[in-house]
């Protein structure tokens, strides 16, 4: 019978899907390699607003995004402690018409297994005396925040424990394929300039809103796109809970506090190249526009930074702004598309990451011929800074 630690997996892309599927397959027993052009979590992942999604923005019109949120915000919170402020979430409504939203929004929640409270304007206002005093009504969830590293690197300190090799600044210049079979990847290390080849059983493209350009190297086509924000970071915590607006997903309609910060999020357009990401000035504009609505100071509060990051959205190429796609993900095993021995997996979210890796997990291990199952919904991560001492 085969053994886990016969089979060399080597993974592309040191987000938080990497990280997370690093972990898993450690964990298993599968010899990894994880590779990232950059420093870990560098791309995407090290760019969000750091929200733990209670997956109330999705429940109306993207439920199995929502359902996928809740369940990992739960395992979360057991497997990675202190990783998270758990301060909750408000939907807030500030006009009649958000009001009527209301109904649907609850619906929804019930649906997809969402904790809501329901509170009067006073009991908002209470909770977060910065809302605007206009809010007519608002409905608690289990939101939470977290640093948008942290949990990545406590996914690769566990893994790096338990074997795997994880090599920032080394960028794959070629996937290798012979007979119609991935067996490895051609790497430049950015450190010492060297190139090399890393053979492996499987590889697993984990590289987000990259993930087309790595598919293209061998052939294959994922239908991904890669849909940029803008983010506004201001100075001062002007809230202690997740606030967000209840109606449908629009611009500027979360306010996250990080430590010291409040952050706005976010716009939505579509892209060919998640390199080539602008940082429009009305954009920026907006996020204070649309955030000053919800809490009036944060509208006026001085700005501490502005940045954009690419979503890996899946879905038609001809989408417009990156609103009307899922933010479920997907993997795809390339065997169906005549190229054994390569995996991508892309889309969801960094709350969705471990959820995304123990189905990938699965995908490759079947490839293998390995009949080992996933540990990491119970298995507790290693601190943080253990990523730094491993």
């Amino acid at each position: 019978m085969a053994k886990p630690a016969n089979f060399h997996v080597v993974i592309v892309g040191g987000g938080a899907t990497g990280a997370a599927l690093a972990h898993d397959l450690a964990l298993r027993g599968l010899r990894v390699t994880l590779v990232e052009r950059g420093e870990v979590t560098s791309g995407t992942t090290g760019r969000h607003h750091g929200l733990l999604h209670s997956g109330g923005r999705y429940a109306v019109k993207d439920p199995e995004s929502a359902r996928e949120c809740i369940e990992e915000n739960f395992i979360l919170r057991k497997i990675a402690p202190g990783s998270f402020e758990l301060n909750d979430g408000l939907f807030v409504a500030i006009t009649e018409e958000d009001e009527a939203y209301l109904p649907r929004f609850l619906e929804g929640c019930e649906a997809c297994g969402i904790p809501t409270q329901v509170l009067s304007r006073e009991e908002a206002l209470r909770l977060e005396p910065n809302l605007n005093p206009q809010v007519r009504v608002a409905v608690r969830v289990p939101d939470g925040t977290m640093d948008a590293m942290r949990l990545p690197l406590r996914f690769l300190a566990t893994a790096k424990k338990n074997g795997a090799v994880v090599r920032p600044y080394t960028e794959v210049l070629e996937v290798l394929k012979r007979n119609g079979t991935v067996y490895g990847v051609r790497v430049r290390d950015h450190v010492t300039g060297r190139e090399e080849d890393i053979h492996a059983d499987v590889v697993v493209n984990a590289a987000g809103p990259w993930s087309g350009k790595i598919a293209a190297m061998v052939g294959v086509d994922v239908p991904i796109r890669p849909s940029p924000g803008v983010l506004v970071a201001v100075e001062g915590r002007w809230t202690n809970m997740v606030i967000n607006r209840l109606h449908p997903a629009g611009d500027g309609d979360i306010i996250v506090p990080q430590r010291g910060l409040s952050i706005i999020g976010t716009t939505s357009w579509v892209v060919d190249d998640p390199d080539a990401l602008d940082l429009p000035e009305d954009h920026v504009r907006l996020m204070f526009e649309k955030g000053g609505e919800m809490v009036p100071v944060v509208g006026k509060a001085p700005l501490w930074a502005a940045w954009s990051a690419a979503r890996p959205l899946v879905g038609p190429r001809q989408a417009e702004t990156g609103r009307e796609l899922s933010r479920t993900f997907k993997c795809f095993d390339h065997a169906d598309e005549g190229v054994e021995g390569f995996v991508t997996i892309t889309g969801g979210k960094a709350t969705t990451a471990r959820g995304m890796a123990e189905v990938t997990a699965d995908v490759v291990c079947r490839k293998l011929g390995l009949d080992v199952p996933s540990r990491t919904r119970e298995v507790v991560l290693l601190p943080h800074t253990a990523y730094y001492r491993l």
